[in-house]
This record gives structure tokens, C-alpha cells and sequence, in this order.
């Protein structure tokens, strides 16, 4: 077998591969050799068929297959021995009027070659780092909300404000019919406050939608309904209340202090308060990590200049797929696909120049704080280390799992990375105006 190479050009290459008979001959007359003693063919007794036979009916089929056999494996060795970095998979020539007959078969393959770049971390325009901090109104009512979680439930007769009421809102025409608990205090329009205030259980109001809480997404959930259809809802819904509760606060005590964050962690409301912005925080660095991530990507793509073998791949993805589509279809997702494909050559290329590797065991120590931080959503401040090891080493037993916890360490250690090289500007804000500032 001889394989060559000829470079058509820095992104395209053909690969030519000649086989010979010697290459395949033997292993073709001995799997034959095998089909001859199992063949059961009428008028001739088991393993007594003349070879001629068994070849006519079986030989190029079996031909073909030890061939391609070695097509692939022979590429694949060559293609690592020559080091050569290609992308998506060698594509087969059309060629006519082949002769598997012949002395010499001869294959050429198409190569899309990976580009040849460098990466700049230190982009021209600095990008921002937020750096988001809990002010003192949010931590405020975030004790507002873990005091009114830990108090107790108190029924009245009459509805007040700050109370909370179970009802059922109906609207006929719309096919309306839903019970929800929904609070005073997040409901927006005055003349809806004023409806229920001094109702009784039992009563029915009228509502309008719109412009009812202060929060659009507690319309959907209050009506039972997905958000594209109450986005742009402007009807009136009775509501009938069943229950009138007012939930009483706990209080900020070491009882309090115990259950939140474990004995003895936190001794005074001030700690408390300090806990809670700490806690914040560290939630609120994920949202800004993820927006200097995606804005870093954005960056590298737009200011990391280089071509990419964009006919061969087109071709690949017209062929790749279960089924194949037509040059349009293909072209199309080759547009789509692109910057993905451009960001995948970048961040390959950092982790390489970088060594950055992800190890099992800070994997599943990583898996560890993932799980502390869902139970600290739930309330649960301060879990075991035992229940922590028995759920990771469940969750490391799920495939799927480890793929995407591997890509999100991978995607904090580029992180890490970029925070120390990039070009960063930080800048501080709290958290409603950062809303402001990113999503508008």
C-alpha cells in the first residue's frame, strides 16, 4: 500500500492511496475459505461447494469490504503519523467506471485543513467585567422574604394589604379557569389593590390583566397560562377568593441564625445581613463570568482573523448527515455554523497553547459545589460532606452528566485564564442596573 499526499493548497489537500492485491488477498481468501464450509447451497452437501461458486456469489462483496477496511484504517494512521489536523472527515473522489478487477486500486480523498493562526488575548478594545454587589435594599429584602419563609401562616377573615390570597381567576371567553395564591405585595395596579383590600372569602372581584403585577411573569403562573400568550392579554378575570392568609415573620433569632447557615455560623442579625450579600455575590459572579465569557468569544471571533476550506466543508455537510441535502441546504448550514466552528479552532488552540486539562478529581469536586449551590437555592446552607460525596458520585455515573460538567469546568478554567490575560475593564454595579445595562 502507498499513500501520498498532494497540497493543493494551505487549506486543501488530496490524499492518494494505491492498493495492491498483496495488500488484501489473503484475508479475502480466507474469510471465502470460511463462507465455503458454512454455505448451504441446494445440490451441493455443506462445506463441499467449489470455490468458483462461493467467489461468483460472495467475492466482491468481500472485495469491497476488506478493502474499505483498510481504507480506513490505513487513512486514520496516516493521517495522525503525518500529524495532520483536518476538519470534519476525509471525503472519498467520485470516480467512474472503477474496476475493482484491477492489479491496483487507486483512491484519492479530499482534505479540509485546519488553518494556521495565532490568538491574541489582549483585544484592542477593553472589555467590561462587571463586578455586581448586593446594596443594602436587596439584602434587606432578602431577610423580608427568608423571614416571611420561616414565619408561620396566620388566616384572616378579611383581606389586607400584605396579605396573600387563594382564589380562582375565571374568564370564559379566553377558557380561563385557574387557581393560584398570589400576594398583595406583588401586584401593581392600585385599583386591583383597592378590589381586593376588605374583601371577604367567598367574594368575587373583577381584575384586569394588564399591567396587574409589577412582575410579568406572575401573570402567566397566576392564570395558568405560557408567557406568549399573556404577553399581550388585555381582558377582565374574576377572581373568587378561598383563603385570606398574612404570613408572620419569624424571628431574627440564634434559632433563625442556626437553620439558615449551621449552628453557630452566623450569632446576630448584622452577620446575618453580611452572610446574605456574601452568599449573593458569589450567585451574582456566575451571571457576570457568563456575560465576560460570551462577550470574550464575541471578541476573539471578530478580531482573530483566518480563512477555513468553506467549498470542502459545505460538500461535508452535504454528505455527512443520515441523509444527504442539496448544496443550498448545505451552504446554508455552513453559514449558520461558521462562527461556531471558528470559535471551536480559538478555543482549541487556547487550551492547547495554554495545557489547560480538566482532571477527574477537581471534576468531582466541581461537581460538589454545583450541588451545594443547587441545595443553598432550596435553603439548605450548609449540607454534609457525606451527602455531598453519595449525590456527586451518582451524578459522576451519569455520562451526559460528566460531558457537561467537564465543559463547564473546561469553560471556568478558559475563564480563569482570560481574567488574568485579557484586556478587562471591571466595573461595579448593583444588580438592577445591571439588568438594565445588559438586557435592557
Amino acid at each position: 500500500m502507498n499513500i501520498t499526499k498532494e497540497q493543493i493548497d494551505q487549506l486543501n489537500a488530496v490524499v492518494k492511496v494505491a492498493i495492491t492485491k498483496d495488500d488484501y488477498q489473503d484475508k479475502v481468501d480466507t474469510i471465502l475459505k470460511d463462507y465455503r464450509k458454512q454455505a448451504n447451497i441446494p445440490g451441493f452437501r455443506k462445506g463441499q461447494v467449489p470455490m468458483g461458486l462461493i467467489k461468483k456469489q460472495y467475492g466482491k462483496a468481500v472485495l469491497v469490504d476488506e478493502v474499505n477496511k483498510l481504507l480506513q484504517d490505513n487513512l486514520n494512521k496516516y493521517l495522525t503519523e503525518e500529524k495532520l489536523d483536518v476538519l470534519g472527515n476525509p471525503l472519498p473522489k467520485q470516480q467512474d467506471s472503477f474496476d475493482w478487477d484491477a492489479e491496483e486500486l487507486a483512491f484519492e480523498f479530499e482534505l479540509g485543513l485546519a488553518p494556521d493562526f495565532e490568538v491574541n488575548l489582549k483585544t484592542k478594545k477593553a472589555i467590561t467585567q462587571y463586578k455586581i454587589i448586593a446594596d443594602k435594599k436587596m439584602v434587606a429584602e432578602q431577610v423580608e422574604r427568608i423571614t416571611k419563609q420561616y414565619g408561620k401562616i396566620v388566616s384572616k377573615t378579611e383581606v389586607a394589604k400584605g396579605h396573600e390570597v387563594t382564589g380562582v381567576f375565571k374568564n370564559e371567553e379566553n377558557a380561563i379557569e385557574h387557581k393560584s395564591t398570589i400576594e398583595l405585595d406583588k401586584i401593581k395596579s392600585k385599583k386591583a389593590i383597592d378590589s381586593l383590600v376588605g374583601s371577604k372569602v367567598g367574594a368575587t372581584v373583577t381584575l384586569k390583566t394588564k399591567g396587574l403585577f409589577k412582575e410579568d411573569y406572575l401573570l402567566s403562573a397566576a392564570l395558568g397560562m405560557n408567557k406568549d400568550e399573556v404577553e399581550k392579554l388585555n381582558i377582565e378575570v374574576s377572581f373568587t377568593l378561598e383563603e385570606i392568609n398574612e404570613r408572620e415573620a419569624a424571628a431574627l433569632d440564634q434559632e433563625l441564625f442556626d437553620k439558615l447557615f449551621g449552628e453557630g455560623v452566623v450569632t446576630s442579625e448584622k452577620e446575618m445581613q453580611e452572610k446574605i450579600k456574601e452568599d449573593s455575590e458569589k450567585q451574582f459572579e456566575q451571571q457576570a463570568d457568563q456575560k465576560l465569557l460570551n462577550d470574550i468569544t464575541e471578541k476573539l471571533i471578530a478580531e482573530t482573523k483566518f480563512e477555513l476550506p468553506s467549498d470542502f466543508l459545505q460538500k461535508w455537510i452535504q454528505v455527512s448527515g443520515e441523509n444527504p441535502i442539496s448544496e443550498d441546504e448545505a451552504k446554508e448550514e455552513y453559514e449558520k455554523s461558521e462562527k461556531g466552528l471558528r470559535y471551536q479552532l480559538i478555543e482549541g488552540k487556547i487550551i492547547k497553547e495554554n495545557d489547560i486539562q480538566v482532571q477527574f478529581e477537581e471534576l468531582k469536586e466541581f461537581a460538589k459545589g454545583f450541588i451545594k449551590s443547587q441545595m443553598a437555592q432550596y435553603g439548605h446552607f450548609n449540607p454534609q460532606e457525606e451527602e455531598l460525596e453519595n449525590i456527586a458520585t451518582r451524578v459522576m455515573g451519569n455520562q451526559e452528566e460528566v460531558k457537561r460538567m467537564q465543559e463547564q469546568l473546561m469553560s471556568q478554567k478558559l475563564l480563569a485564564l482570560y481574567k488574568e490575560k485579557a484586556n478587562l475593564k471591571v466595573k461595579e454595579i448593583n444588580y438592577e442596573n445591571f439588568v438594565k445595562e445588559v438586557y435592557g
